[in-house]
């Protein structure tokens, strides 16, 4: 069997402290790497669209809500899973950008509501088929089979540790980020 950087430092730490279960290395770390790998090349397919995967996950928050293409900051930085600071620094943004705009809540006076300019809403369309493609390229060495048994195991993973009442912050059943 092939050896990975992972399999290295596994090997180091049980070397290093014998007494220790390093096991959790060999899913953690993979995964922390393959995040890192993943996002990198996913924002190099983003660049055409003077976007990144930070800035695609709230147009793709935006475009999933259905028209009109618009949400309250406090839904949107759920849907992202960001800290309402976090969120207010990509809104502003992406509206220098021309992406998305601000505007008026009609059903509470005081709140504002973000929504997708028409340019927005093109960039996140061709931006998501991009992103996806670069996606599809990247689980190429997994057989449909194999995906499927990693995003199965990976949702027994997230379900175990994702605390309850972050759960109905989460985003809806019709989307993960983007």
């Amino acid at each position: 069997m092939q050896r990975d950087s992972i399999d290295c430092i596994f090997d180091e730490w049980c070397r290093e402290l014998p007494t220790l279960d390093s096991s959790p290395v060999m899913v953690i770390g993979r995964v922390t790497r393959l995040a890192g790998i993943l996002r990198r090349q996913v924002d190099e397919a983003l660049k055409p669209y003077g976007i990144g995967w930070d800035l695609l996950d709230v147009l793709g928050a935006l475009r999933r809500a259905g028209p009109p293409f618009c949400r309250t900051p406090t839904a949107l930085y759920r849907a992202c899973m960001l800290s309402s600071g976090a969120m207010t620094n990509r809104i502003d943004r992406l509206e220098r950008a021309g992406l998305v705009t601000r505007m008026p809540d009609p059903q509470d006076r005081r709140g504002i509501l973000v929504g997708l300019t028409e340019q927005g809403r093109a960039v996140v369309d061709q931006a998501v088929a991009a992103g996806w493609a670069a996606q599809h390229r990247l689980m190429a060495a997994l057989t449909l089979a194999e995906r499927d048994r990693m995003a199965s195991l990976l949702r027994k993973l997230l379900l175990a540790l994702e605390d309850p009442a972050s759960a109905d912050d989460a985003p809806t059943a019709s989307g993960s980020h983007v």
